[in-house]
């Protein structure tokens, strides 16, 4: 059984780390560094999937979150070098920080769905 928070936790601290991994990189200098690409990717990777492996009904309460492009990721990360550094550096720049945004946002308001429950 997947538990909610975990993956919710597993998101976080995926996306918490892109942004420390891509703190203060201009575009050129992330398409130069082939470490910080390889290791954004495999992030980016994580969050998609623990994403994808949220339960319907917490996607549907999540109605913020840019479920379409997060389902596209995956593909793109699979893609062609140019596609995936693009979808990489769009990830960094807007579809991260969006993303816990808005999951800090839910937090907030139902700190509940964040929580480990003992069972």
């Amino acid at each position: 059984m997947i538990i909610p928070a975990a993956l919710l936790a597993n998101i976080i601290n995926a996306g918490t780390d892109i942004l420390t991994l891509a703190e203060g990189m201009d575009e050129s200098e992330f398409l130069r560094s082939r470490l910080a690409r390889v290791e954004i990717g495999r992030l980016v990777g994580v969050m998609a999937i623990n994403l994808a492996d949220l339960p319907d009904a917490q996607r549907q309460l999540f109605a913020e979150l840019d479920w379409t492009t997060w389902r596209a990721i995956p593909e793109q990360l699979n893609a062609d070098p140019a596609t995936r550094d693009e979808a990489l550096w769009f990830a960094i720049r807007a579809l991260v920080p969006a993303t816990l945004m808005w999951l800090r946002v839910y937090k907030e308001s139902a700190p509940q769905l964040f929580e480990f429950q003992q069972g």
